[in-house]
């Protein structure tokens, strides 16, 4: 796709601009910055959250990426300066749950790379701003993501794929840093370690996160009245998403995004169980799309680890594909517009086969049912496969609601640590629910916590 030039944010006419950490010339501009997008606050729940790594005092630069080439190749050609002043560090992140990965012990010198004819002619193109942070690599001796042929080779095909500018690639590449807290937390839990679903069921449905639940709900009544009834979905559902995705928005991520795609895209650890690399070179290429959709700046963003963005953590290939303008507002908005969070979690759900009406689950009261029966009831895992008859004839007893179900269940098996193991009887919408995250316990969560808040808001 050729993208016309006016749907890139304009550049600054001018720019300031200071090397660091070895400074070896400083050259300035007076000028106004333009606007560079916004930034995701805060994401995921707080036991997976980590900040991004630390960064020693530098320049800060904020200027579009040809501008910021052409001044720094002009700067390198010039005698050394006395610099005018320390460069401000970024401002402070708010605290996270989890200790920041530690910082590279020494700075490498600032590397001007040549200007290319391309580049040249680009600098007078409007295009997203880049902010040129000019720090090292994370990895000590690591060779700059934007350096790597592997990496070339992938930019050069997106830009022929997407009509994304491929000098505006490298340059938003070359800012990506390793994030070894991206790299460690994306691994699973080790090998023989119990799922407990108490435990984490008392993470979510908690006092804290239920009157959180409540406020939110107070606060957005009519946008969760105006989805259920466009798209289906209840409105405790789309609250208990909210809350155990983002505690309603308090906890959105602190990695940046660039960094934590990138490192997953291109450096998977190599311990974990499979490979996921491919998904997140796919998602990779769709969070530079989606920075050219809502016009902003790749290198400020932040979400989780694992790349997913906003209220609701949608990873970017979601974002472009099922968030709405719920407010009709003119843009999309799911950093800080609930109402857009709202309507794009239950067109998402919608998308993926939400049945109105149907329930999430039934209680299973108990089983009778020989080892190699159970075995094969649990075969099928969250799909719904049997009859309410078939569980019934198997040895399972289901709730009384469950004897006018048409459709059919799946038998599912929460752990419970060293404990007697839970079960319910999951209907296709406990399937769509595993859509959003592929977990069993995720969606009896999501369903747990929405139920809970809606009772209180009846009692109250």
């Amino acid at each position: 796709m050729n993208l016309p030039d006016a749907d890139w944010p304009q550049p600054a006419a001018a720019l300031t601009c200071t090397l660091a950490p070895a400074r070896s010339a400083a050259c300035s501009a007076a000028g106004d910055r333009p606007g560079t997008g916004r930034s995701a606050p805060a994401s995921a729940p707080a036991s997976t959250q980590a900040r991004t790594p630390a960064r020693r005092p530098r320049a800060a630069c904020h200027l579009p990426t040809w501008c910021a080439a052409l001044l720094l190749a002009a700067c390198a050609s010039r005698a050394p300066q006395p610099a005018p002043g320390p460069a401000q560090p970024p401002a402070p992140a708010p605290a996270a749950s989890a200790a920041a990965p530690a910082e590279p012990a020494s700075a490498a010198a600032v590397q001007v790379r040549p200007i290319t004819a391309r580049a040249a002619e680009l600098a007078a193109q409007t295009l997203p701003p880049i902010e040129v942070a000019l720090t090292p690599p994370a990895q000590p001796g690591s060779v700059p993501y934007d350096q790597r042929a592997d990496v070339q080779a992938w930019a050069d095909a997106v830009a022929a794929r997407t009509g994304l500018p491929i000098e505006w690639l490298r340059a938003a590449l070359s800012e990506a840093r390793y994030t070894p807290g991206a790299a460690k937390a994306i691994l699973p839990a080790p090998a023989g370690t119990p799922k407990n679903w108490a435990a984490y069921r008392a993470r979510f449905i908690e006092p804290r996160r239920i009157r959180s639940g409540l406020a939110f709900w107070q606060a957005n009544e009519a946008a969760l009245q105006r989805a259920e009834q466009q798209y289906g979905v209840p409105a405790e559902i789309i609250v208990g998403i909210i809350g155990v995705e983002t505690l309603y928005g308090e906890h959105t991520g602190r990695f940046r995004l660039v960094d934590a795609l990138t490192t997953l895209a291109f450096d998977y650890p190599r311990e974990a169980p499979r490979d996921r690399s491919a998904f997140f070179r796919a998602e990779l290429e769709q969070f530079f799309l989606l920075v050219r959709d809502i016009h902003a700046n790749p290198v400020e963003i932040q979400g989780s680890y694992a790349g997913a963005l906003g209220l609701p953590q949608f990873m970017p290939s979601s974002w472009r594909r099922h968030a709405v303008d719920f407010d009709a507002d003119g843009r999309v908005d799911l950093f800080t517009n609930a109402a857009d969070a709202i309507g794009s979690v239950a067109h998402y759900l919608a998308e993926y086969g939400w049945q109105r009406g149907l329930p999430v689950r039934h209680a299973v009261r108990g089983i009778d049912a020989s080892p190699a029966e159970l075995t094969r009831l649990l075969g099928p895992d969250i799909v719904p496969s049997f009859t309410v008859q078939e569980l019934q004839r198997s040895g399972v007893a289901l709730d009384a609601q469950a004897a006018s179900a048409s459709g059919l269940l799946a038998l599912v098996k929460l752990e419970n640590g060293t404990g007697a193991p839970s079960y319910v009887a999951g209907t296709d919408n406990f399937f769509v629910l595993t859509r959003y995250n592929q977990s069993a316990m995720y969606a009896l969560a999501v369903t747990e916590l929405g139920e809970e808040v809606a009772r209180q808001r009846n009692v109250n």
